[in-house]
């Protein structure tokens, strides 16, 4: 670079807009999308460990895409080549692989691509990106404000992890303009302004989400306010308001948020909730869509959506599309706001879906012959008899007999299901009784015969219960249990996760599977399964490793708050089991969360569980031995210093909201019984009568009420009625969820 480029460099620095010399460098300077790029998310660790793969950057405008992308070039040790796809072509692309290859050959070093608007590129262009990526010559980097999904290439999408950035908050904006406001380099820290807070709640309303526009418009309002005698520079909400006076509404016609606005709207007319319907009205109205679009959306929900609940629908939106062609802009808004209302507050059904049913048994069923009685008698009726039998309506009381009128193999098939809404519940009262008269003739035999019905079998239970025994009916179990503790968690693929009881990796596992933009932590008590779970995870890429800790519970709070790390969900399953105070140690983990965060546990709950003296006859001992066994066992349940047991998810729930403050609404539980079929052996039964060596064992507990005698008989009860013998196993899961 020579003295009059780096002048030339400076001066554009200088006189660059004040969004573009504001634009973050580092990540400590970047603010919003805590969500990919928060601390412990997969983007932060990549960028910190200059391990990065392709990426794609989706959002708004205004959201930070090409500054994460400028970021990265001041981070990374790989050669960055920076092109924009709206002024490059084929040749800038091969001048680029070029460079990459040279880089790649003569110093082994990495090269990152950024094309930004990358959906700018045909498909050509991007097609001439794809063997590249491909070998690894490049790690691409685009930013685009389309879907990919739709925009680029399937195959570099596929080989690219995808980024969504949403629109920045009300606190972010905030920031932005402090950011500007401070900074005595690029933005305005060296003049005296004094900003109302009028103003900044219009900049940051209009603004919508978009830095950008909000760094532009404090910049024309600073720029065009001449300082008062104390020199100091007031920007009043009259000046704001001058210097943003439209909010800029994304809405491409042919984009996501056109295809999102549309959704919403149909949606909320179909939901019969005539505000929302009217606000997303109002929204696409207010962007320019075309009502002609609209109207015909609307005509078709008047049949797919409200159809025979109020047959005049479409006679209603028909008119108001016709009116609208009549009248046109602005007073076509109207009728346009007549037919939503009017869908709206309709009744709703959808039974005239009753066809697609139809058309899918075409689809699916082997070509049927019309039944002869149907068929046309003027062609053929005395050569092959067709039309013969047929039984004409009219000919009967209330123009209407029973007979077969679909194919043999489909009869009893029912496509149409009228609804109870509106003009159809009169519809609905007519149809039923109809199929009910004609089901009865069929069986009767006065119309075509009923078909055969398909055969069926009962399950063989003991088959079943042999096959599905040992360890794999245990797996299937615990998956069943993972699944649904999964499910009430909700996670979301950037999600940042911590498993309080790691143990075998059950949920660990399957916590990286779902959230491989994000990251997960692992933690154990016990050293030895920590080192098996490092093991494991050392098969894995090292991005995606969970971290593994073995640490207690009760230090979990102070380790990650040291660390400055929150998370967005913490699982765990029995974590609550053996400790004494649950209430304190979910009030520490609370602290964990980040905002909208939540604990999802699943805890067995021994209150519920099988009790033992249940498993055998009662006449199996004396009268009064049998009560006292029962009263023994039952105490176990209650017993007040053993905290595996003395809990239930009620009491829990109640002591969390007098101690933690938590508002019952932010807690959800479901309390799961379970039926399992297990067989007792011999090895069973010495365990309970057993004394325990961890914990005090089923024997260790009736002890302190029965005598050795008495002991001794019911463990021979329980061996005669019990020794190998299936039984049905009763127990129960707690799965709570509490959100911050």
């Amino acid at each position: 670079m020579t003295l009059f480029d780096y002048r030339h460099q400076q001066l554009i620095e200088r006189e660059a807009p004040l969004a573009a010399r504001m634009r973050p460098r580092t990540l400590d300077e970047f603010i919003g999308q805590d969500h990919i790029i928060g601390p412990g998310r997969l983007l932060r660790r990549a960028i910190q460990a200059d391990q990065l793969s392709s990426l794609i950057f989706y959002g708004p405008p205004g959201t930070g895409k090409t500054t994460l992308a400028r970021i990265i070039a001041n981070t990374t040790q790989a050669h960055f080549i920076a092109i924009n796809a709206v002024l490059a072509g084929v040749k800038e692309l091969r001048d680029g692989i070029a460079v990459a290859q040279e880089k790649r050959k003569m110093y082994a070093q990495k090269t990152i691509l950024f094309v930004d608007e990358v959906h700018r590129f045909n498909k050509a262009q991007q097609d001439a990106l794809l063997p590249w990526v491909e070998n690894g010559t490049v790690i691409l980097i685009g930013a685009t404000t389309e879907n990919p999904y739709f925009e680029v290439n399937k195959a570099l999408v596929s080989r690219s992890r995808i980024f969504q950035l949403k629109l920045l908050n009300e606190a972010d904006l905030r920031q932005v303009i402090q950011q500007a406001l401070q900074d005595p380099l690029r933005g305005y820290g060296e003049l005296n302004i004094k900003i109302d807070e009028a103003a900044i709640a219009h900049l940051i309303n209009v603004a919508n989400g978009d830095a950008r526009a909000v760094l532009n418009a404090l910049e024309l309002a600073v720029e065009t306010t001449p300082p008062n005698s104390n020199g100091e520079i007031q920007i009043t909400l009259a000046v704001a308001e001058e210097s943003i006076q439209q909010r800029a509404v994304l809405y491409d016609k042919e984009g996501d948020v056109h295809f999102d606005t549309i959704s919403a709207f149909i949606k909320s007319v179909r939901g019969s909730d005539p505000d929302a319907a009217l606000y997303w009205l109002a929204r696409m109205v207010y962007a320019g869509e075309d009502p002609r679009f609209i109207l015909r959306r609307l005509l078709i929900l008047a049949s797919e959506d409200v159809g025979l609940a109020d047959p005049n629908a479409v006679v209603v939106i028909h008119a108001c599309a016709e009116a609208f062609e009549r009248v046109g802009m602005p007073e076509g808004r109207y009728p346009l706001a007549q037919a939503t209302l009017y869908l709206a507050t309709a009744p709703k059904s959808n039974s005239v879906m009753g066809f697609f049913d139809a058309l899918a048994a075409v689809e699916r069923e082997r070509e049927a012959e019309v039944p002869t009685h149907l068929r046309d008698a003027n062609r053929d009726k005395h050569g092959f008899g067709h039309g013969a039998g047929y039984l004409y309506p009219h000919s009967y009381r209330e123009h209407w007999v029973a007979q077969q009128y679909l194919p043999s193999h489909l009869q009893g098939q029912m496509f149409y299901q009228p609804s109870d809404q509106g003009y159809e519940a009169q519809i609905q009262q007519q149809v039923t009784r109809q199929r009910e008269a004609q089901l009865a003739a069929l069986v009767e035999g006065l119309g075509v015969a009923l078909p055969e019905v398909l055969t069926f079998s009962p399950t063989n239970a003991g088959t079943e219960r042999w096959l599905q025994r040992t360890l794999s009916q245990a797996g299937e179990r615990l998956g069943q249990i993972r699944d649904r503790l999964f499910c009430l968690a909700e996670l979301q693929r950037h999600h940042v996760v911590l498993d309080l009881n790691a143990g075998s990796g059950l949920l660990t596992w399957e916590a990286v599977r779902r959230v491989p933009e994000g990251g997960v932590y692992a933690c154990t008590p016990n050293p030895t399964d920590a080192a098996a779970l490092t093991e494991q995870a050392a098969l894995l890429p090292e991005l995606i490793r969970p971290v593994i800790l073995s640490l207690a519970r009760q230090d979990l709070s102070a380790h990650f708050t040291q660390a400055d790390l929150r998370f967005d969900r913490l699982i765990g399953r029995n974590v609550l089991s053996t400790e004494p105070d649950k209430v304190a140690l979910l009030q520490q983990w609370l602290h964990l969360l980040r905002p909208k965060g939540a604990i999802v546990l699943a805890e067995t709950l021994p209150r519920h569980t099988q009790r033992l003296y249940a498993l055998i006859e009662a006449n199996s001992l004396s009268g009064k031995l049998y009560q006292r066994l029962v009263e023994a066992e039952e105490a176990i349940y209650t017993d007040s210093s053993d905290a595996m047991v003395n809990w239930n998810v009620e009491d829990l729930v109640s002591q969390l909201g007098k101690q933690a403050s938590i508002d019952n609404r932010q807690i959800r539980t479901e309390i799961e019984q379970t039926i399992t079929d297990i067989q007792i052996t011999s090895t069973m039964i010495e365990r309970w009568f057993s004394p325990g060596k961890d914990r005090p064992s089923y024997r260790d507990h009736l002890v302190q009420v029965l005598s050795t005698a008495e002991l001794k008989t019911i463990r021979q009860a329980f061996t005669r009625s019990l020794t190998n013998q299936s039984v049905q196993w009763h127990s129960a899961i707690g799965f709570i969820r509490i959100d911050r």
